[in-house]
């Protein structure tokens, strides 16, 4: 067996500190340049196409799905792919966003005539901006790193690690400018964890809850709380019952029902049956809003031991109702 050579730990340590030292000196870099660059990007009316050669291609398609995922189309183009047809993707209305640690990487300077003559606007970031590229942008960032990780100092490692956290800086910057909200993020990240999460009640609430009015008889409460919402295999196990404002004045479950029966039962009183929802109703339910996050919502219920749950609008209007099963569906944890 192949004797391996003793494991340099103190490399190890070098490559973090000369990346990290990479990325600290980008801190004091960013100037009207940078604010420029997310202007154009606020503008861009159409896509964002990031576009870079090897490493840098790489650190491209990180950035495009970062950009995406927080509100701003945008792809990765292949700049070799580009010359032989891909270009076609490229309308008046984008931005093209170049990476290049040398700004003379061949197959992006390609590109720059086509570019320039359907009136694109360009941002390069590049470790050099007074090279082709960056002269030929709308706006150059400087990305440069004063040497790589590499012991050699050829495989590129502290420039790209560079490149990618000025492109997270402008992505984050560029979301907050738009005014990107969680809901947002959750509506991108249907499938996704941090999407569930910031889910609102709104998204899973079902909007025709079973309600009756105050007087209503008996017949009439244990009809609404039998009725299925459409989507659903089975009932709430409840209705709302409001006044005749519309205003939400309680609840009635069916364990409200058998507490009355029982209750009828043991002390031999009337009929239920000729009671009123005013009579039965539990007063002052718990309700949450459509715009609470989902996780709470369920959080309060399990709190509260309840499997459904009236959301209510301005002026304690009935807006719909939710159950405990459907935010288990949804695999909020």
């Amino acid at each position: 067996m192949t004797r391996l050579a003793a494991i340099d730990i103190a490399l190890a340590r070098k490559v973090l500190q000369t990346e990290a030292d990479a990325i600290l000196a980008l801190i004091d870099r960013l100037d009207g340049r940078f604010e420029q660059a997310v202007q154009i990007l606020l503008d861009c009316r159409g896509r964002v196409l990031v576009t870079g050669m090897g490493k840098s291609g790489i650190i491209c398609r990180k950035l495009a799905a970062t950009l995406s995922s927080t509100g701003t189309p945008a792809f990765f183009l292949h700049p070799a792919e580009a010359v032989h047809g891909d270009l076609g993707a490229l309308q008046s209305d984008d931005v093209i966003l170049a990476l290049s640690n040398s700004g003379e990487t061949e197959e992006l300077l390609r590109l720059l005539e086509t570019i320039k003559r359907l009136g694109a606007r360009m941002i390069a970031m590049t470790g050099d901006c007074a090279s082709t590229l960056g002269q030929a942008a709308d706006v150059a960032l400087d990305c440069h790193v004063s040497e790589e990780a590499c012991p050699m100092n050829l495989v590129p490692t502290a420039s790209t690690t560079a490149s990618l956290a000025l492109g997270d800086a402008l992505a984050m910057t560029l979301f907050v400018a738009k005014g990107f909200r969680q809901e947002d993020f959750a509506n991108i990240h249907p499938g996704g964890r941090l999407g569930k999460r910031l889910m609102r009640v709104e998204q899973l609430m079902h909007v025709d809850a079973p309600i009756v009015q105050l007087q209503a008889s008996m017949p009439d409460v244990m009809q609404a709380m039998s009725r299925t919402a459409p989507g659903r295999l089975r009932s709430f196990g409840m209705t709302c019952v409001v006044g005749g404002d519309g205003r939400l004045a309680g609840v009635i479950t069916d364990g409200d029902l058998r507490r009355l029966l029982m209750s009828a039962q043991q002390s031999g009183s009337g009929s239920v049956l000729d009671r009123t929802a005013a009579d039965v109703m539990s007063r002052s339910p718990v309700t949450v809003s459509r715009a609470m996050l989902a996780v709470e919502a369920l959080r309060l219920m399990e709190e509260k031991k309840i499997t459904s749950v009236v959301v209510v609008g301005h002026a304690q209007q009935v807006d719909g109702v939710l159950h405990v099963h459907d935010l288990w569906r949804t695999q909020l944890f």
